[in-house]
């Protein structure tokens, strides 16, 4: 802490302790926060939802696709770079591709086995060596 000069200096300000000038100091004197720093990359319009797709592609196929390709467009007419956009539309149209074939085979297999008991009746049958239980 520094002391005060003697009372009659007029030169004297007080010091701040936030950073603002002093009351009645020349506010060109203190620098203005400007645009960002030098090396900063600026901020693209669509970077955050290109990795919001991506990893929403992994997690929630669909959705994820349809964030990417959002981002994709917002990128594209940025003129910025869209890899990561890109990389969230293959694995999302990827892994939305698996999930339909999944639920496909599963319908077929639930309706086989529906067929089946509706051909054999109620009760325990033995086909090819597969147990079925009709009820």
């Amino acid at each position: 802490m520094t002391n005060p000069p003697p009372s009659g200096d007029a030169q004297y300000t007080p010091p701040t302790w936030n950073g603002a000038p002093a009351a009645g100091a020349d506010p060109a004197a203190y620098p203005v926060a400007g645009p960002a720093q030098p090396g900063t990359p600026p901020s693209t319009p669509g970077n955050g939802l290109a990795i919001t797709g991506l990893v929403l592609a992994f997690l929630v196929a669909p959705i994820g696709l349809i964030i990417s390709i959002i981002a994709a467009v917002r990128l594209g007419k940025a003129r910025a770079p869209k890899g990561l956009a890109i990389a969230g539309i293959i694995v999302g149209a990827v892994i939305t591709v698996i999930w339909i074939i999944g639920i496909i085979l599963l319908i077929t297999v639930f309706a086989s086995i529906f067929s089946m008991c509706a051909e054999l009746g109620p009760g325990v049958w033995q086909v090819d060596g597969v147990t079925y239980t009709c009820n």
